[in-house]
């Protein structure tokens, strides 16, 4: 697997664990705890699955200035508290500081979740001065 060098403090038990990265690729499984639940039905909050999900795209670009820049998502079946949803992430086109990432987030082989992310990686860190 190779070294992780973007989203390094990131809170794994809410945002999920890298499993695979690769060169445009990782893999991110994300089991779902109390905190994410909204009702007592134990429906886990989509931001939690939209977070593991974007997690894995950067994983896939792995590149330590990358950031979103869109998000085009859909939630296709819920999850409960407890499920394990795992993510897999590949960079389907590249076009000079643009990534073009696929996402599909599965549990128990059936798709909750898939989304075609654009990640850029500026010059810098988003937050560092000019």
């Amino acid at each position: 697997m190779t070294a992780v060098k973007t989203h390094r403090k990131i809170d794994k038990t809410l945002s999920g664990s890298p499993v695979v990265i690769d060169k445009g690729y990782a893999v991110v499984k994300l089991k779902t705890v109390p905190q994410m639940v909204v009702d007592e039905k134990g429906l886990v909050h989509g931001g939690f699955i939209f977070s593991a999900a974007d997690y894995s795209a950067m994983l896939a670009v792995n590149h330590p200035n990358v950031v979103l820049a869109r998000a085009e998502v859909n939630f296709i079946k819920p999850v409960s508290v407890g499920d394990e949803v795992e993510f897999t992430a590949q960079v389907e086109k590249r076009e000079g500081k643009k990534n073009y990432v696929k996402v599909l987030g599965k549990k128990n082989n059936e798709i909750v979740f898939e989304g075609e992310f654009l990640c850029i990686v500026p010059d810098k860190h988003v937050l560092e001065k000019t």
